[in-house]
């Protein structure tokens, strides 16, 4: 199922008096196992600095705990929209759309309920610049998108409370469905664990059905059993 962890407003009157900034990035489009995480936040433009100040940075540099800390500092100083799409419902909305389209419905989303002047996007489209005109067109809201937009602080600051919602959503499926790894293909642990699940003949729903990962293990499952 789709979830949807309503916006947190900390100082709205403040906000309104000056210009919104937005950066949305994702946690989770690769992996086959796991959800995929959606996150956008918004502050004032005079806020941006005091990001850096905290140690905000691009997720995927931080340690697990680091990420934790700063995630939770973040979500008392910012804006904060996040959308979790767990696996089964990633599969069937597959089921009439791409990936892409579905991450570009989730900015829409944050969008309207961020309600920005500006937004930056950590861009999942090859061509940026399509993406950034399809959400203005969709939105009404200047967007620049770019690849490795968490340069930017207010992109840095999505992209980690994203990859922290991803991981507690994580940790919990471990704690039901064993070790499976980081939930990626090129993880050893998580093709054993996937290799297991299907001579059981079990495919729990945190598996991404859609995913050619699947069709691949199978077809190495036969030749080695």
């Amino acid at each position: 199922m789709k979830q949807i962890i309503e916006i947190h407003l900390s100082n709205p009157i403040h906000l309104m008096s000056q210009m919104r900034i937005a950066g949305i990035d994702e946690a989770g489009k690769g992996p086959v196992i796991g959800p995929l995480v959606v996150c956008g936040v918004a502050c004032s433009g005079n806020m941006i600095k005091k990001l850096s100040e905290i140690g905000v940075r691009d997720s995927k540099k931080l340690t697990s705990d680091k990420r934790k800390k700063i995630a939770e500092k973040l979500k008392k100083m910012l804006d904060w929209e996040v959308v979790v799409i767990h696996a089964n419902e990633l599969d069937r909305m597959m089921g009439g759309k791409t990936v892409n389209e579905i991450l570009k419905d989730c900015c829409v989303q944050i969008i309207s309920k961020l309600d920005p002047d500006v937004v930056y996007v950590d861009s999942f489209d090859v061509r940026p610049e399509r993406l950034a005109g399809e959400l203005e067109k969709l939105t009404g809201k200047k967007v620049i998108a770019k690849h490795r937009a968490e340069e930017e602080p207010i992109v840095a600051a999505a992209s980690i409370i994203a990859k922290h919602t991803r991981d507690d959503i994580i940790e919990q499926l471990k704690e039901k469905y064993g070790n499976f790894g980081s939930g990626y293909a090129s993880d050893a642990i998580t093709r054993r664990w996937l290799e297991k699940k299907l001579m059981s003949g079990k495919i729990p729903d945190i598996v991404r059905k859609k995913w050619k990962t699947l069709d691949r293990i199978k077809q190495k499952s036969l030749w080695d059993y």
